[in-house]
């Protein structure tokens, strides 16, 4: 396969222990970034936003968007959107998986079968 995917969320997020269990069972191999223990250090926010757009990373549904003061909420753009971010990962939706130039966010089976062409 040549490339090492890197696979960045949290350790104890359910969507996260889904993917990581997928791509053991595929025998992918691959790298896990916890933004809780590891930090936001190496993780390419910056391109994720210019590739994706900061409006697919940007978890609005999560409790700690919920919890953020109604004022960083409002008037959204890619660059407030990325230190909001980066100074609240949880706030980045998960999983987010790298592989050779190819970054998708979320995870979904028939997903990542096609981007590791495991079909």
């Amino acid at each position: 396969m040549g490339a090492q995917a890197i696979l960045y969320g949290i350790k104890n997020c359910d969507t996260v222990r889904k993917a990581r269990q997928w791509l053991e069972s595929q025998g992918v191999s691959y790298v896990f970034h916890d933004y809780r223990v590891d930090g936001m250090a190496g993780v390419s926010l910056e391109r994720w936003v210019d590739a994706l757009g900061w409006e697919v990373l940007l978890n609005r549904a999560s409790t700690t968007f919920r919890g953020l003061d109604p004022a960083d909420k409002v008037d959204l753009d890619p660059v407030r959107a990325t230190e909001l971010m980066k100074a609240h990962p949880t706030l980045i939706k998960r999983p987010v998986v790298e592989w050779a130039d190819r970054i998708l966010v979320g995870f979904k089976p028939e997903h990542y079968a096609e981007l590791f062409d495991k079909k």
